[in-house]
């Protein structure tokens, strides 16, 4: 790679995420590319500067909010309300493994989570980012390297699980998707079975964590969708990829909106590399076809 130009290294680093996977032992400091915490281009020197800032930062942060919490807690009801619920979120996460070794430190997640509903705007607090923000906490060993990685890494995807944001655009664009490439599932969708997409909704809030077998599935995939290849949008592929395992089912059943969520609920414990080849499949196949302007828009 050192012999590509700075463009064509930084593709072919992607596409090697892409294409082979991360090994666990890279991936605390690959993540940090993956995400924008390092710059691919900077040197040894300028990482330590870069993390320094960036511990320096998070500090600034927390004494910040030390500040104005009496502030927030007397003159906003959904702060409070808001730290209810992460407190109860956070108290339901099991924290050990099948030795009984503590994984996670709970206290730490939950002053990471309130400090980022405080600090990013964008993107309030929902139920599932306790979850997201302990699989950063498993990764790295500092507060400042957890909460970075959760920011950048919802910048990096546009916010794709966040509700008022990506999560909608994602429902819509996987009906689209549908009418375009199964118009025969999808007029099920819409008749019987109306109603089951847009309750797929928690597949994008928790970006797909439920769906896997091990968090190294969850990071497999999380891997792929930072590196936007093969195309933006990815997990909307994914998602299509997901429904097409339940279709034959569904339309021999004919079943009606429960039961195909009920169905789509049951899988569990799927292959992160089966899953990213179907989704990759489908993108091929889409490619092929003259796309409708707004799935171009969305995904190329």
């Amino acid at each position: 790679m050192t012999t590509l130009s700075p463009e064509n290294s930084l593709s072919a680093r992607l596409s090697a995420s892409f294409i082979l996977g991360l090994h666990p032992f890279v991936r605390t400091e690959a993540w940090k590319f993956l995400t924008g915490y390092f710059s691919w281009q900077s040197s040894q020197d300028e990482r330590l500067t870069v993390d320094s800032m960036r511990r320096k930062n998070y500090k600034a942060l927390c004494q910040m909010y030390e500040k104005i919490q009496p502030l927030l807690e007397n003159l906003h009801q959904n702060f409070t309300e808001t730290r209810n619920n992460i407190a109860r979120d956070i108290q339901k996460i099991y924290d050990k493994d099948p030795l009984g070794n503590v994984l996670i430190d709970k206290k730490r997640l939950e002053k990471i989570l309130l400090l980022s509903y405080v600090c990013n705007t964008q993107a309030e607090y929902q139920q599932g980012f306790h979850e997201m923000t302990m699989l950063f906490q498993l990764m790295v060993e500092h507060d400042h390297e957890t909460f970075w990685l959760f920011q950048f890494f919802l910048q990096k995807t546009e916010h794709s699980c966040v509700i008022n944001i990506g999560v909608a655009k994602n429902l819509d664009m996987l009906s689209t998707l549908i009418t375009f490439l199964d118009p025969v599932f999808a007029e099920h969708l819409k008749g019987k079975g109306a109603g089951a997409v847009q309750s797929l909704f928690p597949w994008f809030c928790f970006c797909f964590q439920h769906a896997f077998k091990s968090f190294d599935d969850v990071w497999r995939l999380w891997e792929v969708l930072l590196t936007g290849k093969p195309c933006r949008n990815f997990q909307v592929l994914v998602a299509y990829s997901i429904l097409q395992m339940v279709r034959e089912q569904v339309l021999q059943e004919s079943m009606g909106g429960d039961d195909i969520l009920l169905a789509c609920n049951n899988l569990i414990d799927l292959d992160a590399d089966e899953l990213i080849s179907a989704a990759c499949v489908v993108y091929a196949e889409l490619i092929q076809k003259d796309v409708p302007q707004t799935l171009k828009d969305f995904f190329l």
